[in-house]
């Protein structure tokens, strides 16, 4: 059971352009899915065909087991979403905004409109600013709203595109708050993003894009565990440790000044420095050190991300 998948999910574009390449996401069902990737990487599209804004070239789509968009009438109002940002009336206040979003929802109840309005208002902090025109909300508010408007039903399912983007730190912090109480509410949220921060700390599951491919999809520890830990011994001798990291077994060993490192695969770090204290070198440091979360998104897209935020 997932919420959202997709299998040979293609895109191309009447210029010839290929946005998407035929990827296959499985969205756990309670997941907090971050799908990220560098600008151009095809993540607004992919979001655009899963709530059936596109249409796909090729493949298909399910939101909740409901195939896409032929199903779009069955499932969507299980779904929020927010999709390349926010736009409401500037003139009309908060709850006014939404009053309008709900009265286009034809699966909505009117006679229970105003008490969901202040619900979902309630629910991303904005009750008190309920009265206030949308033009003098602050950035952080507007994104918010545009989230009160997917949460104006019960949804089983938030999809939200970068929506961080633009914000000052105060704001993204309270998104990303947002988004935590969400998911710990049960609904499984889908949420593009460019940040690490929002990566690390909410989400329980990464799918990667580079130019188009799906180039990694699973769990945060299931990432980390792609990277590949290296041995770092400091030693007045390093050609010397570096012969016996080689004889252990350890690929890419390398000597430079003061110090050798080499790939640690399998091998134990108890027996690696226990071999070299056997075989006469001397070591003055020892450490284990694996990869950031950062280099290893730079090793699957080739691009670095923002880790600000």
């Amino acid at each position: 059971m997932t919420a959202i998948s997709t299998s040979g999910l293609t895109k191309r574009f009447r210029g010839g352009q290929l946005a998407v390449d035929h990827i296959d996401l499985a969205v756990p069902h309670g997941a907090v899915y971050g799908f990220l990737g560098p600008n151009g990487s095809g993540k607004t599209t992919t979001i655009r065909m899963l709530l059936g804004l596109a249409y796909p070239t090729s493949g298909g789509a399910s939101l909740l087991d409901v195939p896409m968009p032929d199903g779009a009438t069955r499932v969507l109002h299980r779904v929020g979403s927010l999709v390349e940002g926010p736009a409401f009336y500037p003139f009309l206040t908060g709850a006014d905004n939404l009053g309008r979003y709900d009265a286009a929802d034809r699966t909505a109840d009117p006679a229970t409109a105003r008490a969901r309005i202040a619900d979902a208002l309630e629910r991303v902090g904005l009750l008190a600013a309920a009265k206030k025109r949308y033009r003098h909300y602050s950035l952080g508010m507007k994104q918010r709203l545009a989230i009160a408007a997917g949460l104006l039903r019960p949804r089983e399912l938030i999809i939200l595109d970068e929506p961080t983007n633009g914000l000052d730190p105060q704001g993204t912090r309270e998104v990303r708050a947002l988004i935590r109480q969400i998911a710990a509410d049960g609904t499984t949220v889908f949420v593009s993003s460019h940040l690490l921060a929002e990566v690390e700390q909410i989400c329980t599951h990464v799918g990667v894009m580079r130019t188009g491919r799906l180039v990694f999809q699973g769990s945060l520890p299931e990432l980390r565990r792609t990277g590949a830990a290296r041995v770092t011994v400091q030693t007045a001798d390093p050609e010397a440790a570096a012969k016996v990291l080689t004889a252990l077994g350890l690929a890419d060993a390398v000597a430079a000044e003061a110090e050798a490192s080499a790939v640690l695969g399998d091998a134990s770090p108890e027996q690696v420095c226990a071999e070299l204290v056997h075989a006469g070198v001397g070591v003055r440091g020892f450490a284990i050190a694996s990869p950031s979360l950062e280099d290893l998104f730079v090793g699957l897209t080739g691009e670095g991300f923002d880790v600000s935020g």
